[in-house]
C-alpha cells in the first residue's frame, strides 16, 4: 500500500494530518483511513479536523484521492484504528465538562457541527460511488460507534464491543446514534440499546444484523479484504443496491443537525452529579490509557461499571 499524511487543501497547500494515517491499495483500489488520537483515544477536535479535511478532499475530487501526483480512483473507503484494542471511545468528554461549566453553548454547538461534518459525509459516500467499510476492532463506544455506523458494511473483530454508555452520566449520544442505529434495527431496538447504556459484543451485534462480518481476533484487515474478493464481478451491482438503500431510507443532515442541537441543550440541562459520574469515566479512560502504554491488559468492565469506575 502506498502511504500519506499530507492533504492538499484547495489554496494550493500542504497541511499535514496529525491524527489520522491514509493509504491506497491500488490493486483493489481501496483507500484506509487510520485514525489515532493523540491522547485519550477519543474523538478531540484536533482528530475531528483532520477527518473532516480527509473527507473534503474526497468530495471535492468526486471520490478519487490524489496520491503522488496521481488522481487515484476509489472503489472502497475503509476507516479503521491504528490501536488494536480501541477503535474509539466517543466524545472527548474532558472538553465536555469544560464547555457545560463556563456554558459555551457555541463551542459545543462547534464541536457537535464537526462530528456532524464527519458522520455525513461518510453516511452519503462522500458523494461517491465507493462503497464504505468500519472495520472494528476493540472498543467503539458513543461517537466511536457512531463514527462505525455511518459506513455501508462494518466488520468487527470477536472481541470487540461496542454501544453508547452516554445515558449513564444522563445524556444521549447526540451525532448520529439514533438517525444510524434505527436504520439498521428499527427505532424500538434503537432506544433499548441506547437507553440501557450497555455495551454489547461484536457477536451480539452481528445476531441483530448491527455487524455485517464477524472476524476472529487480530483478522480484521484480511476479513475486510476477503470481502472485497468475495464482491469481485458483483461490484458495480453491490455499489448501485447501497446507493439504492440511500435513496429509500435517507440521512438528511438537517436531520442530524436538528438532533445535535437537541444534544447541546441536553448537554447545557447536565447537573453536577452528572458531570461527577462523566469525570469518573474521564479518569477510567485515563487509567486505560495508562494501562495500555505498560503493554498490561485493559479491565474488563461492561457499559455500566466503565462509566461508574
Amino acid at each position: 500500500m502506498t502511504s500519506r499524511q499530507n492533504y492538499s487543501g484547495s489554496d494550493n497547500t500542504v497541511r499535514q494530518y496529525q491524527q489520522i494515517d491514509v493509504e491506497y491499495n491500488p490493486a483493489i483500489r481501496m483507500l484506509w483511513t487510520f485514525i489515532k488520537p493523540v491522547g485519550t483515544p477519543c474523538f478531540n477536535l484536533g482528530l475531528l479536523e483532520d477527518l473532516h479535511q480527509n473527507a473534503i478532499e474526497i468530495e471535492r475530487n468526486g471520490g478519487k484521492f490524489f496520491f503522488d501526483e496521481v488522481m487515484c480512483p476509489v472503489d472502497y473507503h475503509v476507516i479503521a484504528s491504528r490501536d488494536p484494542q480501541i477503535f474509539n471511545l466517543g466524545g472527548d468528554l474532558a472538553l465536555f465538562i469544560m464547555l457545560i461549566k463556563s456554558r459555551d453553548r457555541e463551542a459545543l454547538m462547534h464541536y457537535a457541527k464537526l462530528c456532524v461534518d464527519c458522520i455525513y459525509a461518510r453516511a452519503i459516500n462522500y458523494s461517491s460511488p465507493a462503497i464504505t467499510i468500519s472495520l472494528v476492532q476493540g472498543d467503539a463506544l458513543g461517537g466511536g460507534f457512531e463514527s462505525a455506523l455511518a459506513s455501508n458494511l462494518i466488520v468487527a473483530e470477536r472481541s470487540a464491543r461496542m454501544g453508547f454508555p452516554e445515558i449513564i452520566f444522563n445524556l444521549f449520544p447526540g451525532m448520529g446514534a439514533y438517525s444510524l442505529l434505527a436504520r439498521k434495527v428499527g427505532a424500538k431496538v434503537a432506544e433499548e440499546m441506547i437507553a440501557s447504556g450497555n455495551v454489547y459484543s461484536a457477536e451480539d451485534l452481528h445476531k441483530l444484523g448491527v455487524v455485517d462480518v464477524l472476524a476472529p481476533d487480530s483478522e480484521g484487515e484480511k476479513a475486510v479484504f476477503d470481502l472485497t474478493r468475495q464482491h469481485g464481478k458483483r461490484l458495480n451491482g453491490l455499489r448501485a443496491m447501497y446507493e439504492c438503500r440511500r435513496h429509500f431510507n435517507p440521512i438528511s443532515y438537517a436531520e442530524l443537525m436538528n438532533i445535535t442541537s437537541l444534544w447541546v441543550d441536553a448537554s447545557l440541562r447536565l447537573q453536577d452529579n452528572d458531570l461527577k459520574m462523566m469525570s469518573r469515566l474521564v479518569r477510567s479512560q485515563m487509567r486505560q490509557q495508562t494501562l495500555r502504554a505498560q503493554g498490561l491488559p485493559r479491565n474488563d468492565h461492561s457499559g455500566t461499571s466503565l462509566a461508574a469506575a
